[in-house]
């Protein structure tokens, strides 16, 4: 049976971080700051997709869409390994998939079932400091692959 590893082997530096408007035009500019930050990795698509996801949330579930709101990426990386962090100023209902069957034609309600399907780990959390909630996800990939080189 083979091992995946879930962690970087070793400790990643200090996130890179940015704060956007909570406007959903913003979306794009949070995609093209975590595709600068992943540029060389083979999970480039699946970040960005999955970055769009949690910040279309954001902005769409949250107080980040409220008038001024903001919200903001953190990305962490190491080798074979990557943390997108967003933060936002938080809502009554708690982030949760919704594993909606395959079939279902609705077009809501299916980001965070992608982030659950897409990401090696991902979660949800109150933000340290109580204004909002923290929602992230982790991706690993095969180090020495063509693609991560």
């Amino acid at each position: 049976m083979e091992e995946r590893r879930t962690a970087p082997t070793e400790l990643p530096g200090p996130p890179v971080r940015r704060r956007f408007p909570g406007l959903s035009n913003q979306i794009k500019y949070a995609r093209r700051f975590v595709e600068r930050q992943l540029a060389n990795s083979p999970v480039l698509t699946e970040a960005t997709l999955l970055t769009s996801e949690l910040s279309t949330n954001a902005v769409t579930h949250s107080a980040s869409g409220s008038p001024g709101g903001k919200f903001e990426v953190s990305v962490y990386v190491a080798t074979g390994w990557a943390r997108v962090e967003v933060r936002d100023l938080g809502s009554l209902e708690q982030p949760r998939a919704q594993h909606r069957h395959p079939y279902d034609t609705s077009e809501h309600g299916r980001g965070l079932d992608l982030v659950d399907a897409m990401a090696t780990k991902w979660g949800t959390e109150p933000r340290a400091d109580g204004l909002g909630r923290l929602v992230w996800f982790e991706l690993v990939w095969e180090v020495g692959s063509p693609l991560s080189d």
